[in-house]
């Protein structure tokens, strides 16, 4: 893999600046050697200076294009805590309240129960408190691209139901934050992205971050997903084209900025009353709705990994932050996760100290080897041991646990492309009422699955054993769900889904899909 040149680390030279820099650089060889992304970004802040930031790598793969602080990423879903600051800036304007019911601002929106409809207000769509199931209606959101829109979504979500019941426990959610971006809009009197530039970018001059529709070429400097591909090269998946769209997720997971613009957005958290001011020397949020965004709304379960690596206490969500203890220190963090972009914003209040992490590859090992260095070096300063390797090997024990689970388990049965006369008794259109039609049709000498709204969803019906499955063309195996088709005694047949792999992305949440066939297949 081609990289570019390797830009030296700038540091302050106050606080032990020029260790600090050193240790830094170890790590970021170590990773960038170990993990060979296509592109990586650190940044970090102390005592509300940025005592490093660095970055290696390239925009696309053997392209010959480096990467720099302007480079524009995907931060997913650190974008969740954009939406909830927006929100808190319209509270401290008057124009909504945390404990107005959403239906308040927006009239349309229903629930699958009636009373949750009712009750649930706006501080719950950031607290993933809903009873919905982890990743409920996320396949309205991706694979990108799709024709899904934001009034679908909302549509949608009368129509999933509940795992558990309101307010009771955490799950995971993106639809919700969909929601948030369509209640600031509603409030705040223009669409999400003019809000957040208007509201959040030009006042904190996080200039190149990147909302709603835009056009490539025009911001220039834009990173491009990747994966691993044949020989484990890096090659693009789901390139962008010259018009970037205003995709529903943007609330929840669809913003874009570049390292500078990252570590402005740390900066204003650490020290508001340097950097959190507006153009009139105002707070750009008041300290009552600081302290809300990182109070505890939702427990969280707190995970073996996190007692171990960190001696955590305690877990929970706050307004698009997570929360939790290391080391006897408080840390607010986020990651977002898109295929082939990773990020990561961690805080660390009482050292004042913050750091940001941009990858533009398939990068989850990387990001949490790299974010625990860069955390013990604050937390834990004087041990030496807690390196890449260090952690890099902490993950491969955790690999090996979980591969001896695996090898306990049944066989994997041969797989072999169902044919037509195979699928007779199931071919035809169905469609589900949030998700809606699918076709399950001949193509070829064999059958195909595929979506009307979500094009990235069409794959080969495959047989396994007595089961069926769906092998998607253009994603991976690790996307691929199971078919169960039904013919009840009155009423049309019926169409399940479920993941092959029970690990695989919350996100590909084929469980909650309730298919019922609408007709015949169309003429050839």
């Amino acid at each position: 893999m081609c990289l570019s040149a390797n830009p030296p680390a700038q540091a302050s030279d106050n606080g032990g600046g020029d260790r600090t820099v050193e240790a830094l650089d170890a790590a970021f060889d170590d990773a960038f050697a170990r993990y060979a992304p296509p592109g990586l970004a650190v940044g970090v802040i102390v005592d509300g200076e940025v005592r490093y930031a660095r970055t290696r790598g390239e925009l696309v793969a053997g392209g010959g294009q480096g990467i720099d602080r302007a480079t524009l990423f995907k931060i997913a879903s650190n974008s969740k805590a954009m939406t909830a600051a927006l929100l808190a800036r319209l509270v401290d304007q008057g124009k909504l309240d945390w404990t107005d019911p959403v239906v308040k601002h927006l009239p349309d929106f229903r629930m699958h129960d009636a009373w949750v409809t009712r009750e649930m207000q706006v501080r719950d769509l950031l607290i993933h408190n809903s009873g919905l199931g982890a990743g409920a209606g996320d396949l309205m959101l991706w694979p990108e691209p799709n024709l899904f829109t934001r009034a679908d979504v909302i549509r949608g979500l009368r129509y999933l139901k509940p795992a558990y019941s309101f307010r009771s426990r955490y799950a995971y959610d993106n639809t919700l934050y969909i929601v948030a971006g369509e209640v600031a809009a509603a409030a705040g009197g223009a669409p999400y992205d003019v809000l957040l530039r208007r509201e959040l970018f030009e006042p904190l001059g996080m200039s190149r971050c990147q909302a709603g529709e835009w056009r490539r070429d025009e911001a220039g400097n834009v990173a491009q997903p990747h994966a691993r591909g044949e020989g484990g090269r890096q090659v693009v998946v789901r390139a962008d084209d010259e018009v970037i769209p205003d995709v529903p997720m943007m609330a929840a997971g669809g913003i874009r900025c570049s390292l500078d613009d990252m570590l402005a957005w740390v900066r204003m958290w650490l020290q508001p009353e340097r950097f959190g001011l507006d153009a009139d020397g105002r707070p750009w949020l008041s300290q009552r709705q600081r302290e809300d965004a990182w109070k505890t709304h939702m427990p969280m379960p707190l995970s073996r990994r996190m007692r171990d690596w960190d001696d955590s206490h305690f877990s929970a969500y706050g307004h698009g932050w997570r929360l939790t203890d290391v080391d006897g220190t408080w840390k607010v963090s986020h990651t977002g996760t898109l295929s082939g972009m990773y990020s990561a914003v961690t805080l660390l209040p009482q050292k004042d100290t913050g750091f940001v992490l941009l990858i533009n590859g398939n990068a989850d090992e990387l990001r949490t080897v790299l974010t625990q260095v860069l955390v013990k070096h604050f937390t834990r300063p004087d041990d030496p041991s807690l390196t890449v390797a260090h952690y890099a090997a902490l993950l491969a024990a955790e690999r090996a646990e979980s591969a001896d689970v695996a090898q306990s388990s049944t066989p994997e049965e041969a797989r072999t492309r169902a044919s037509v006369r195979d699928a007779a008794g199931f071919l035809g259109r169905y469609r589900d009422p949030w998700f809606g039609e699918v076709s399950i049709c001949a193509e070829g000498e064999g059958v195909g699955f595929r979506a009307m709204k979500s094009p990235k969803l069409h794959g080969a019906v495959m047989r396994s054993g007595e089961r069926l499955l769906v092998d998607w063309h253009e994603l991976g195996a690790d996307a691929q769900a199971w078919l169960t088709f039904t013919t009840p005694a009155t009423g049309p047949a019926r169409l399940t889904m479920a993941k092959v792999d029970p690990e695989a992305d919350f996100s590909y949440d084929y469980e909650d899909l309730a298919f019922e066939r609408i007709g015949d297949c169309p003429a050839p």
